[in-house]
């Protein structure tokens, strides 16, 4: 078995919104996320991230139990409102300061930043003047915001991912409308998730003009999935999910165009397409400098034929309670069902460490660039014992099954960069509230100092780390 790169980056992941908390410290501006979670039900039990992990005033702490399990890189994302409070204009020195010192702080442990520019976490102000990701000046705005961290911060971070699960934000926000904006218009999807493309393709562009030397991509959602049957409806409905699904979105990431067969259906919809000529050179001169594909990678899909009166859009299991995952899917070509070979998580997630294996290699085959695993774990429930521990044993046979699966793709010649954990600490996790827990460290949300215990999996991934992933 071949072992891993011995500057492979092991590490873990976070979200600005998620953890850091103190929404309106030192000049930060307004983003729709501080916005959206105070409107009445929009979130679990009516959680948000006014305070989240409070990260921000507790950094310094947070990096100390970094440095202790052992982590290679972290990633984490900014701010955009920290930075640039209305999202253009004056820059805020508080915001550019913190991000600093917690850049400083990390390569001061050895820990190398791997950051994030967009994690859904969009200003108000761009929103309220022009519908943000709806209008093509979010195309500018967003690389000028890219261009002015470059500046900051481009001297020691050498890892840059521009969009975190664009294909996730957009459709949760313009398809199911439980995301902000809160609309349910294909069109609208088709045209926001094409501008986070050219945000992509321009700030990628910007890096490479600019001469820094790192290494920049995009972080997309990938669910790679298996049809229910061999037959003929199946196989041509598995198609049709990843046209529309998940090579839709990689593909004009990382080869500059969308898939024949998806814009064909599109245009027998009469769905409006949001191209403009000189759009796609721009995408394609960009995928041609891209260094690498960043995924998140949670579950698999199994998928079957939907007919024309079949079912459509569900919304997701948010509660916890397994088993109330609905069917989903477009009439027509293909809905999602219940995979019988799989166990499934309390939110309905199937674990299929096997999935990841199998997802990388066709990204290898489809793309041929190298592949950071930006995102993979396991939410649940955490509970603290009787001596204050937390044995998450669960979730350390969750991740070892999803590393032996990642070494069992680099055997087979997929070049991983690295493999990042959701999530270092417990955070809020958007629409699920606090309860979901997927952290290494627990954050006692119920107490007043917010107290951090580790748990079992902390040591755990401290000896895989140690290894190189040998002790699973």
């Amino acid at each position: 078995m071949t072992q891993f790169d011995r500057n492979f980056l092991w590490g873990s992941a976070s979200a600005a919104y998620q953890i850091e908390g103190a929404i309106a410290a030192e000049g930060k501006g307004q983003s729709v996320w501080d916005v959206w979670a105070h409107l009445e039900g929009k979130t679990h039990e009516g959680t948000n991230g006014d305070i989240a992990t409070d990260h921000y005033n507790r950094y310094i702490e947070d990096v100390a139990l970094m440095k202790k399990i052992g982590l290679k890189a972290y990633r984490f994302s900014i701010s955009w409102t920290r930075i640039l409070p209305d999202g253009t204009g004056e820059l805020n020195s508080d915001g550019v300061a913190f991000y600093n010192r917690l850049i400083n702080l990390l390569i001061e442990n050895g820990i190398e930043p791997l950051v994030t520019l967009y994690h859904w976490d969009l200003p108000q102000t761009l929103q309220t003047q022009y519908l943000g990701w709806e209008s093509r000046q979010i195309v500018h705005d967003f690389t000028a915001y890219a261009k002015t961290c470059f500046m900051a911060f481009g001297d020691r971070v050498k890892y840059w991912i521009v969009m975190n699960e664009p294909n996730i934000f957009t459709s949760l926000g313009y398809i199911m409308g439980i995301h902000p904006p809160g609309k349910q218009d294909d069109a609208l999807f088709l045209k926001t998730y094409h501008h986070t493309v050219l945000a992509h393709a321009h700030t990628v562009l910007a890096y490479k003009e600019m001469g820094f030397k790192g290494q920049i991509g995009s972080s997309i959602a990938f669910t790679p999935a298996y049809a229910s049957t061999s037959s003929k409806e199946d196989q041509d409905a598995l198609q049709s999910y990843y046209d529309i699904g998940p090579w839709w979105y990689l593909d004009s990431y990382y080869k500059g165009c969308y898939p024949e067969n998806a814009v064909a259906y599109y245009e027998a919809q009469n769905m409006e397409l949001p191209f403009d000529e000189g759009d796609f050179k721009i995408m394609k001169t960009a995928a041609d400098v891209v260094d690498f594909i960043g995924i998140n990678y949670y579950q698999t899909a199994m998928v079957a034929y939907n007919p024309i009166d079949g079912v459509g859009i569900s919304s997701f299991n948010t509660s916890g309670k397994k088993g109330t995952q609905k069917e989903s899917g477009i009439p027509g070509l293909y809905k999602t069902i219940k995979n019988p070979n799989s166990d499934y998580t309390d939110w309905d997630w199937a674990i299929d460490p096997d999935g990841l294996r199998y997802g990388l290699l066709e990204l290898k085959k489809r793309y041929g660039l190298p592949i950071l695993i930006s995102e993979n774990g396991l939410g649940a429930f955490d509970v603290i014992n009787a001596e204050g521990e937390i044995s998450d044993d669960y979730r350390i046979q969750f991740l070892s099954a999803h590393i032996e699966a990642c070494k069992e793709a680099v055997n087979e010649g997929v070049d991983l960069l690295g493999y990042m954990t959701w999530s270092f600490t417990d955070l809020l996790s958007w629409l699920n509230g606090f309860k979901k827990r997927y952290g290494f460290v627990y954050i006692d949300f119920e107490s007043a100092d917010l107290k951090r215990i580790p748990k079992k999996s902390f040591y755990w991934y401290n000896k895989v780390i140690e290894t190189n992933g040998e002790a699973l």
